[in-house]
């Protein structure tokens, strides 16, 4: 393998590679909320019992519906949803209803959430543990149901071809995913 030589540029650039979500809440009044956030991992609590894990910076209504009602949808982008990705971060809750640009919303199938109905792959989550730290707060959620686009096929939790679902990837810009090189073993052989 090749050397790299590298240098120091800080603790400034904390680029981190993301794939990108929009998350769905409920509003106090019964209508839906949808917010882009970047910072979502996963854990796994026991066996095959997965969390989701999503950090919120601040004080967006998004945040605060998660903090009043315990459950969201969090909404894969795929690059065909980049528009959308890019209205709902540029416009804020605060700032009136976010109705300029055209979306169809449905309904979480086990968790009462609102979903996107343009979305490839959707978790329909419970909050089961919150960390706040600074104007962070991070929510290890529960996922309760996911929905995937009839067309595609997994056989099992490697088996999903990201190429396919065409995932926006963000790191300060929006990027996408080119091809799928492999799976786990086929280079060490």
């Amino acid at each position: 393998m090749k050397v790299i030589k590298r240098k120091s540029i800080g603790t400034y650039f904390s680029m981190c590679v993301q794939p990108a979500f929009i998350i769905g809440t409920n509003n106090e009044d019964g209508t839906h909320n949808f917010a882009p956030i970047t910072w979502v991992s996963i854990t796994n609590e026991k066996e095959n019992d997965y969390l989701l894990i999503i950090s919120m910076f601040g004080t967006k209504r998004t945040k605060q519906n998660v903090i009043r009602t315990g459950v969201l949808s969090v909404n894969l982008v795929s690059t065909d949803m980049i528009e959308l990705m890019d209205y709902f971060g540029t416009h804020h809750a605060k700032d009136g209803k976010k109705d300029e640009f055209s979306y169809d919303v449905g309904r979480g199938e086990i968790v009462d959430v609102p979903v996107l109905e343009a979305s490839r792959w959707i978790y329909e989550c419970e909050v089961v543990q919150s960390i706040e730290i600074g104007e962070s707060t991070t929510f290890f959620c529960r996922i309760r149901n996911i929905q995937i686009e009839e067309q595609m096929e997994c056989r099992d939790t490697l088996d999903v071809d990201l190429t396919k679902l065409e995932p926006v990837i963000y790191s300060g810009m929006y990027h996408s995913i080119g091809k799928l090189l492999g799976k786990i073993g086929d280079f060490s052989k």
